[in-house]
């Protein structure tokens, strides 16, 4: 890419912008695991009097946010900047999945339901423009909500209790409506060869034992980011190549 003064004016614009993004994603990692409202009458002051910088997630958000600005670009019209929007809109709210389902093993329902309807406004937006893209998004929705929802249902069949959590099953639903129906399911597919490793390593060093509940939500946040980035085509080519053991040859 051809860089000039004015593109540089954007990543810093950016890295900027995501620095104080970071520190909203830290706001909501303490407010939403509590069940308090994100933003209420007190948000200045509670947020000045409980202030400790999260400077991890603010250099990984502003990073992000230069790597999203980098593989979109910034267009003319704000359709053609669809793609860079939702995924500048979906970056916090995946971090904070993250974070909250790592530390208290839940992913709050408002949450998911913001990211639901966030991906239900761009639906409507694409569908302005290329009908095919909102069916699309639909078809992700139902397809990442699905899978998972028949994992949890035969979790329960033949095991007796939940293979996955319901947050996990409504999030993959409402991620659907990002990505679309084979984006989702190759998130579903890695996050699951993602868990599977990790938890195998897990196990063997013995932090945890073979019972003890593993979030899974991390897996698919890592999984959701790296379909972000990596172009469908290449994704495809990996996990059929790791499926046949490197025989695929495509």
């Amino acid at each position: 890419m051809y860089f000039n003064d004015v593109h540089i004016l954007y990543y810093v614009a950016v890295a900027i912008i995501g620095l104080f993004v970071g520190e909203f994603v830290n706001w909501m990692n303490q407010r939403l695991p509590e069940y308090k409202n994100v933003f209420s009458k007190e948000f200045i002051t509670e947020h000045k009097m409980n202030f400790k910088p999260n400077y991890i997630l603010m250099l990984l958000t502003s990073f992000i946010y230069i790597a999203l600005v980098y593989r979109f670009g910034i267009q003319n019209t704000i359709i053609a900047n669809l793609d860079l929007i939702k995924f500048m809109i979906l970056t916090p709210m995946l971090l904070s999945v993250f974070v909250i389902d790592y530390k208290s093993q839940i992913i709050p329902n408002r949450l998911n339901l913001t990211i639901f309807e966030i991906g239900i406004v761009f639906a409507f937006l694409y569908g302005l423009s290329d009908v095919a893209i909102t069916i699309n998004m639909l078809l992700g929705m139902l397809a990442g909500g699905g899978i998972f929802l028949l994992i949890t249902v035969i979790g329960g069949i033949f095991y007796g209790k939940e293979a996955m959590g319901f947050g996990d099953v409504k999030l993959m639903g409402a991620l659907g409506l990002f990505f679309g129906w084979m984006n989702i399911i190759m998130v579903a597919v890695m996050a699951f060869l993602l868990a599977a490793v990790i938890s195998i390593i897990i196990l063997v060093s013995r932090k945890k034992k073979a019972d003890e509940y593993i979030p899974f939500g991390p897996f698919i946040v890592i999984s959701a980011i790296i379909a972000i980035f990596v172009p469908t085509s290449l994704l495809l080519t990996t996990l059929f190549k790791i499926f046949t053991l490197g025989l695929y040859k495509g």
